[in-house]
């Protein structure tokens, strides 16, 4: 596994799995939108599949961070060379935290009930509109736990 901690290709300190990690979280809500879409052109078992298989490969992606964080050293070895204040970068690592948290049960959640209603040839039914609205709140999550993990990794390794 020492690869994961050899150069990352985005040209910045970060090694190579906060790079991938990166990439991955950035183009997250590009391929929500699409699965998203195939919901709007009523592509449901599409829709169903692809969102299941984003979250089985973010809950990956997270691990894989996870680990190579704990590996690495830990948040205090990827904090040391950054010019900006490290009670600044905690503080925006908290917002991150807890948006990606809340999304994560959010969307989580949703998964759960759409199987559940599904199971019971339910979709679209009458759950749908309240789907509808969860779904867009955990895309909005989605999005700022995007936005703020690249801010994250700025402030870490551009910075």
């Amino acid at each position: 596994m020492n690869y994961m901690f050899e150069a990352g290709f985005l040209g910045t300190r970060a090694p190579f799995f906060m790079d991938m990690v990166t990439l991955i979280v950035a183009g997250l809500p590009l391929l929500v939108a699409a699965a998203i879409f195939f919901a709007k052109i009523k592509k449901y078992t599409l829709h169903a599949s692809a969102q299941s298989v984003i979250f089985i490969v973010s809950f990956i992606v997270v691990g894989y961070f996870e680990y190579g964080v704990r590996l690495g050293g830990g948040y205090e070895t990827f904090v040391k060379d950054t010019s900006v204040s490290h009670a600044y970068v905690l503080w925006v690592l908290m917002i991150h935290i807890v948006i990606a948290s809340i999304t994560l049960l959010l969307w989580t959640a949703i998964l759960g009930l759409a199987y559940l209603e599904r199971k019971k040839q339910r979709l679209p039914g009458s759950n749908s509109a309240f789907h509808k609205k969860i779904g867009i709140g955990t895309f909005v999550g989605i999005v700022f736990t995007s936005l703020s993990g690249i801010w994250v990794y700025l402030l870490l390794f551009v910075y």
